[in-house]
């Protein structure tokens, strides 16, 4: 019988037991036992820190467990490079670059995925002159499917744009060297701002400005922008928050205060849109200076369920006010704003925002709530503008429909091919994202 405990991702949608788990101290640990398990023909999968919604990570025979391979390998302060092990997580990155000086470009609104998973998903922050975290990635070391080691830096920028999103398909990511920026700080502004203006003009404000996105309540007519403005550390005084502006605001109005209004919109669902009022009314108002991590990332432990969505854009206008008609006729009721940002276009084969500027929305649902039909509604809209899905994100598309959005795609399929012909990194999920 099975003994392995049953692995569950972050948002308890997927689920295995595997055969075993390796869980190595060193690289070459981890080498030795993953080329046993290829030669064996048996089938291996990362884990990362399980926060994809989809079956990405799904291990149906050999999981491995990258979380004592962490930290710094090396750093190179005049070129402001540092090489990681792969399963360090993003949240202590901002620590180790420190006595440095140094800081990651831009990162996302969650910081619990490791650096390998993010980059592997195409994780994103926000800001129109920044594409997607793996764009910082300027070298990578990987365990091929045929057991191979392959070391891919800029000296091949082919190889290195088809390896920086690969959805764990092409191989086990051992190291990753980020270009890091000089630390800075960020300016951060919160307000309410009305529906219409800020997407009228959004396309003019994302240009302006370093990092700008915004949250909304289907069912209101206002939306929460916030803005970040880049600062030099010291520029400006950072702002303090008291023991009890921090408990207001992580606890009260993001986590434990919110999870009972989630509650609350599914016990009553005829609720919702009040509950979305109130909830518009309450935020906004913040404007302080802290460290850049500290802004970008948010706590999040109120657990939900996303699908999120890369289009043009200059579709920005068109696609919210489909949405917001989307909201008013059929009359969805989320407890979670959607959630919008911009990404800089990218070269890597299989980004989101491969070769275009694009616009991201994100739907939410709280857990346990009937998510379904509501994002294929969102992603019915979305589809009219050749929306590319979140690779770590739910989303209903296969290799067909794919393969019509990616123009490297075919070329992605063929570079699998020669790193993993036998499929050893397959799995469900990257069956029907890839084809068998």
């Amino acid at each position: 019988m099975n003994s392995t405990p049953i692995w569950r991702n972050w948002s308890r949608l997927e689920s295995a037991r595997p055969h075993r788990v390796i869980t190595p101290h060193t690289e070459a640990a981890l080498v030795r036992q993953v080329r046993a398990a290829l030669q064996s023909g048996e089938r291996v999968k990362v884990i990362g820190s399980g926060h994809s919604f989809t079956g990405i990570a799904v291990a149906p025979q050999v999981q491995v467990d990258l979380h004592r391979l962490t930290g710094i390998i090396d750093v190179d302060v005049a070129a402001r490079r540092v090489r990681l092990r792969a399963g360090t997580p993003l949240w202590q990155i901002p620590g180790l670059l420190e006595p440095y000086g140094l800081a990651m470009e831009n990162l996302g609104d969650i910081d619990r995925q490791t650096i390998a998973g993010a980059v592997s998903t195409g994780t994103h922050g926000t800001g129109f002159a920044y594409a997607s975290i793996s764009s910082q990635v300027i070298g990578m070391r990987m365990l091929t499917g045929t057991g191979e080691l392959l070391d891919v830096d800029g000296s091949d920028p082919e190889l290195l744009d088809a390896l920086r999103v690969g959805l764990g398909a092409f191989g086990i990511i051992l190291e990753v060297t980020l270009q890091c920026v000089e630390a800075f700080d960020l300016h951060i502004i919160e307000r309410l701002e009305p529906f219409d203006t800020v997407v009228s003009e959004w396309r003019q404000r994302v240009q302006q400005v370093d990092h700008l996105e915004f949250y909304w309540f289907g069912h209101s007519d206002q939306v929460l922008t916030k803005t970040s403005h880049r600062v030099a550390p010291g520029e400006r005084e950072r702002t303090p928050r008291s023991p009890l502006r921090r408990t207001v605001e992580d606890e009260l109005l993001s986590n434990a205060g919110f999870a009972a209004l989630c509650r609350a919109g599914q016990a009553v669902p005829r609720a919702v849109p009040q509950i979305n009022r109130l909830c518009t009314a309450v935020w906004g108002g913040r404007d302080e200076v802290r460290a850049s991590h500290e802004i970008f990332a948010t706590s999040r432990r109120v657990r939900f369920t996303e699908t999120e969505q890369a289009v043009p854009v200059e579709h920005t206008a068109e696609v919210m006010g489909r949405l917001r008609s989307l909201f008013r006729e059929q009359g969805w009721a989320s407890s979670f704003p959607l959630e919008v940002r911009v990404a800089a276009a990218d070269s890597a084969w299989l980004s989101t925002s491969a070769g275009r500027e694009s616009l991201y929305i994100a739907a939410h649902q709280h857990i346990g709530q009937q998510y379904e039909q509501y994002f294929a509604a969102v992603s019915d809209v979305l589809a009219d503008f050749q929306a590319r899905p979140h690779w770590g994100k739910l989303h209903t598309l296969d290799a067909a429909a794919l393969r019509r959005l990616y123009p490297r795609f075919d070329d992605a399929l063929d570079l699998r091919e020669r790193l993993d012909p036998a499929r050893a990194f397959s799995n469900p999920y990257l069956e029907r994202v890839l084809g068998a």
